[in-house]
């Protein structure tokens, strides 16, 4: 495949996952793909493998997390990687607070499908989105602390 045809796979993806199409994520998806998101603290954490791994953080994804993408991403291309440049504002459900996000998806495409992604997120934001305030203290503090003894 060439550079457009991968943009476009991508840019398909992007738009299933979007309106949480699931047979269309699942088409576009290589059986073995890998998708890692880094960080610890936060809900969708970790590497999610093959489409049972997919379907698991995407529904994690609906039911911990709410988001919306002020502007579309951007792409760039070269031969069978795709990077997707974005940002994201939203909030952690269980917490109830906001984040802001700036993130950049490296995938790769292999036999018209997507097979790896490696996300590059704010990591610190999404923790701290994720912490539920155990003090008073903490929320004054931004969430930067655990909590005083």
């Amino acid at each position: 495949m060439n550079t457009e045809e991968n943009v476009l796979i991508v840019k398909k993806w992007f738009e299933a996952i979007g309106r949480r199409n699931m047979q269309s994520l699942l088409a576009l998806s290589a059986d073995d793909i890998e998708w890692i998101v880094p960080g610890e603290g936060w809900p969708l954490a970790g590497t999610h493998r093959g489409h049972a791994g997919l379907l698991a953080v995407s529904k994690k994804a609906s039911e911990e997390i709410e988001i919306t993408h002020p502007a579309p991403p951007e792409y760039v291309a070269q031969g069978d990687r795709v990077m997707v440049i974005g940002s994201a504002t939203g909030k952690v459900k269980a917490a109830n607070k906001p984040f802001k996000d700036n993130w950049v998806f490296a995938i790769t495409v292999q036999n018209g499908k997507v097979a790896k992604i490696r996300e590059y997120i704010d990591t610190q934001a999404m923790a701290l989105a994720s912490e539920k305030d155990s003090s008073p203290e903490c929320s004054l503090l931004g969430g930067l602390c655990h909590c005083f003894s």
